[in-house]
C-alpha cells in the first residue's frame, strides 16, 4: 500500500469466515456498487483508500485471525496509507465494546444486523430494490445461497445465536429469484447455506419446508446442482431426500454436522440426539441413496470427553465410513452453555492428538473409497488449473473443503473452466483423484 490521493472513495471488503459471510459481504458490496461507490473484494493492489473487514468470531483462532487483520489496517491508517477503517460482521457483534477501547484507529464497528447502519458511514443508501441482488466474489459458475440466518439451537459449544441471532427463514419465492439471478450470471452450481438448514421454514411457515425450497429451486432453469450444507441431524426431514432422489440437478452431498460419536457427550453438548439415532439416520439415508457422499464435521476436548467417550467416537468414525470428515478442536467460548458452565480441563495438545487420530483413521477410509472409483466415469465440474493440472469436482464435493479431480493440462484433455466433462479415473490418492477427459 501507498499513500492516496485518490479523488473518489473506492472501498476494499476482506471476508473472513464462513461461507455465510461471503454472502454478507456479497450483500453489501451490491449495495455500494448501486450508490455509485467503486468497491473490490480483497484487492491484492493497493488503488483503495476506504477498507472494510467483514470478521469471524465462531472459535479461537478465527478470533485471532480478524483481530490481527483489524491491527495490519488500524497500522496502515496510522501510516497514512488508507483513510478509513470499519469492521463488521461476527467478531464486531459479539465484543464490539471491547473493540472500541482497545482499537480507537477503527472508524467504526457494525453488527451481523446492521447493515443499513455500516451503509450510510459509507455515504450510501440501503436500496431495497437491491434486496437480493449479488455481486458475487466466488468463481463465476458457483455461489452460496443463505436460506435463513441465525440459529434456534442451544448447543453448549456455539456462539453463534449470540453473534447471528435467532432462526430467521427467507421466503422460497425471493430464494428463487436469487437463484434465478446467480443462474443469469452464469452460475451452475448453488450451496445452500445456513446455520441449521433442516430447520428452514418452521417460523415463517410453522412447518420444515426445505424439501418445497428445493424442489422450487430445482426448477430454475440452468441450474445445474444444489448442493446442501449444514443440516443438523435432530428432526431431519426425511422428505428432502425423497426430493434428493426425484431430481437430477440436486447433489447427491450432504453435510450434517453430528459432532461426536458418544451419546453422553452429545447430552453433554445439548445436540438432542444419540448415537444411536445419528447412525440410524446415516443408515435411512444410505438406504434411500446408496451413492450419497455423506460430509460431517466432529469436535475433540469438549469439556468432559473421557478417553473411552473419545474412543467411541473413533468406533463411530471407523463403522459409519463418511465420505468427508472435518475436525475441530473445542474452543473455550464465554457466554456459552459449556464455557459458562464448564471448565476446560483438556490440553491443547490432547485435543489436537486426538483430532490427528480422527483424520488418521478417515485417510484410510477416503484412500479404501477413492480406490473404489478407479476405473469408472465421472461428471466434473472444473474450477481451476494449479500445478499443471485442470481441477474439479465430483458431485460428491463441495468446493475448498472437500476431494478434487485432477486432470493433467494436455491437448487431448482440453476443457474450460467453469464447464463439466465426463473424467475416466486412473488413479487415487486418500484425499485426491487423477483422471483423463473422455
Amino acid at each position: 500500500m501507498k499513500t492516496k490521493t485518490l479523488k473518489e472513495n473506492k472501498v476494499n471488503i476482506i471476508t473472513l469466515g464462513c461461507s455465510k459471510n461471503i454472502v454478507d459481504s456479497e450483500v453489501i458490496m451490491t449495495q455500494l456498487k448501486g450508490n455509485g461507490i467503486e468497491v473490490v473484494h480483497e484487492a491484492e493492489d493497493d488503488k483503495f483508500n476506504i477498507v472494510l473487514i467483514n470478521t469471524c468470531g465462531f472459535i479461537g483462532h478465527a478470533k485471532t485471525e480478524s483481530i490481527e487483520t483489524i491491527l495490519r489496517y488500524a497500522d496502515a491508517k496510522k501510516e497514512g496509507l488508507i483513510d478509513k477503517v470499519y469492521v463488521s460482521g461476527c467478531l464486531s457483534e459479539r465484543y464490539k465494546e471491547d473493540l472500541v477501547n482497545e482499537i480507537p484507529e477503527v472508524d467504526a464497528f457494525f453488527g451481523t444486523r446492521e447493515v443499513p447502519n455500516l451503509l450510510r458511514a459509507l455515504n450510501a443508501d440501503y436500496k431495497k430494490e437491491l434486496l437480493g441482488e449479488r455481486l458475487l466474489t466466488t468463481d463465476k459458475h458457483f455461489g452460496y445461497l443463505k436460506i435463513a440466518e441465525g440459529c434456534d439451537r442451544p448447543c453448549s459449544f456455539c456462539a453463534i445465536p449470540l453473534m447471528r441471532g435467532k432462526h430467521v427463514s427467507t421466503p422460497i419465492e425471493d430464494l428463487v429469484k436469487q437463484a434465478e439471478d446467480m443462474v443469469a450470471k452464469g452460475v451452475k452450481e448453488i450451496l445452500l447455506i445456513a446455520q441449521d438448514l433442516t430447520y428452514y421454514g418452521l417460523d415463517i411457515y410453522k412447518k420444515r419446508r426445505l424439501a418445497d425450497l428445493l424442489r422450487a429451486l430445482s426448477d430454475v432453469e440452468g441450474l445445474e446442482w444444489i448442493r446442501l450444507h449444514y443440516a443438523y441431524p435432530t428432526g431431519f426431514p426425511m422428505d428432502v431426500i425423497d426430493v434428493m432422489k426425484e431430481r437430477d440437478n440436486i447433489a447427491n452431498y450432504l453435510d450434517i454436522p453430528l459432532q461426536h460419536g458418544s451419546t453422553e457427550m452429545l447430552k453433554r453438548m445439548r445436540r438432542g440426539t444419540s448415537r444411536e439415532k445419528q447412525e440410524q439416520l446415516i443408515n435411512d439415508i444410505r438406504a434411500e441413496i446408496p451413492n450419497i457422499a455423506i460430509r460431517t464435521t466432529l469436535i475433540t476436548g469438549h469439556p468432559g470427553e473421557t478417553e473411552e467417550e473419545f474412543e467411541e467416537m473413533l468406533d463411530f468414525v471407523e463403522r459409519m465410513r463418511f465420505e468427508r470428515v472435518g475436525v475441530f478442536t473445542y474452543s473455550h467460548e464465554e457466554d456459552t452453555h459449556a464455557g459458562d458452565d464448564m471448565e476446560d480441563t483438556i490440553p491443547e495438545d490432547v485435543k489436537q492428538e486426538r483430532a490427528d487420530e480422527i483424520m488418521q483413521i478417515q485417510e484410510e477410509i477416503s484412500a479404501e473409497l477413492n480406490q473404489e472409483k478407479v476405473g469408472k466415469v465421472f461428471r466434473v465440474l472444473f474450477d481451476k488449473i494449479e500445478g499443471g493440472y485442470f481441477v474439479g469436482r465430483t458431485e460428491y464435493d463441495s468446493p475448498e473443503v472437500d476431494n478434487e479431480v485432477l486432470v493433467p493440462v494436455e491437448e487431448k484433455n482440453h476443457v474450460r473452466l467453469g464447464d463439466f466433462a465426463n473424467v475416466k479415473i486412473t488413479s487415487a490418492e486418500p484425499f485426491d483423484l487423477y483422471g483423463e477427459i473422455v
